[in-house]
């Protein structure tokens, strides 16, 4: 009988930039982890595809693991030699995803640099509506991750995705049903706005989670602010944060939801470096108790 609990995989992400994401899958199979997100940070190197996604399935042989998205993060609105580099590996990663066995492309909207987010509408309507038409022809969804990476509305470089008034403006422009969210807490608790209403609302739209949490300093808050000397968030691996993943999981199923969440990485404060796997592997088990363990028939 299948397992119910698995519905709701728990895995993580992969770099896959320097044609080393089947090594990096091959050394940490063995961990628990249900699925993997390879991802690239703004080209994809002139990989092979068809060879990188083979070498993938290799490296998971017949362990229990699956590869539902790819990750492909950079500025595809704008046309720098890397942003049109970014473009490219968005079409790539499309065409090519099936050979991961994955149907689901994820990664930043782009942005009209140093503008109001409205500003970048026109263009997001534009580059989007050609690639969602480009991947429902071959069934592929596509996410957007709603991380500022330090923008806001006023301006910023990568993202316009990461605000639910944003999200209200985009899929009014593309309203088409394969293009959703890849969707995590973290990015909501960092502009303090409170993450699980979300789930309720946005459920339909969200194709993908990242598994990444946050601690917010209250006491800082209050004595600095948030714009003062001291730090008053920090990105956290899920266990390490302020988020109940149970609630979040529990909202997801009661919304129908099924998928994977894959960790998000390389942001913890403590466990990072030769920390970092350790930090991952108890935030892989903190998931999966969250979510319900195997059972017996």
């Amino acid at each position: 009988m299948t397992n119910p609990a698995k519905a709701i995989r728990i895995g993580t992400m992969i770099r896959a930039t320097n044609e080393d994401a089947a090594q990096n899958i091959a050394k940490i199979a063995d961990l628990g982890f249900e699925s993997f997100e390879p991802f690239f940070w703004q080209s994809t190197n002139g990989q092979n595809l068809v060879e990188l996604g083979k070498r993938c399935r290799e490296a998971i042989g017949d362990r229990d693991i699956t590869i539902s998205t790819l990750g492909m993060f950079g500025n595809p609105l704008e046309e720098r030699e890397m942003d049109l580099q970014t473009l490219q590996g968005w079409k790539d990663c499309i065409d090519n995803a099936h050979h991961f066995g994955a149907t689901c492309v994820a990664g930043f909207t782009g942005r009209i640099r140093n503008r109001p987010l409205t500003d970048s509408l026109p263009r997001y309507k534009q580059i989007w509506s050609e690639l969602a038409k480009r991947a429902a022809d071959k069934g592929i969804k596509i996410a957007f991750e709603n991380c500022a990476m330090d923008g806001n509305w006023a301006t910023g470089d990568w993202n316009i995705a990461h605000n639910p008034d944003a999200w209200e403006l985009m899929f009014n422009e593309t309203p088409d049903d394969n293009l959703g969210l890849e969707w995590e807490p973290c990015h909501q608790m960092v502009y303090l706005i409170e993450p699980l209403p979300q789930i309720r609302k946005w459920a339909k739209k969200i194709f993908h989670v990242h598994g990444k949490d946050a601690t917010i300093r209250w006491d800082v808050i209050k004595e600095h602010g948030i714009f003062g000397k001291e730090k008053f968030v920090f990105m956290r691996t899920p266990g390490f944060g302020d988020s109940n993943w149970t609630d979040i999981i529990s909202e997801l199923r009661l919304a129908g939801w099924s998928g994977s969440i894959d960790i998000e990485g390389w942001h913890d404060p403590v466990y990072r470096d030769a920390l970092e796997m350790t930090g991952q592997v108890h935030g892989l088990n903190y998931l999966k108790a969250s979510r319900g363990g195997d059972f017996v028939e």
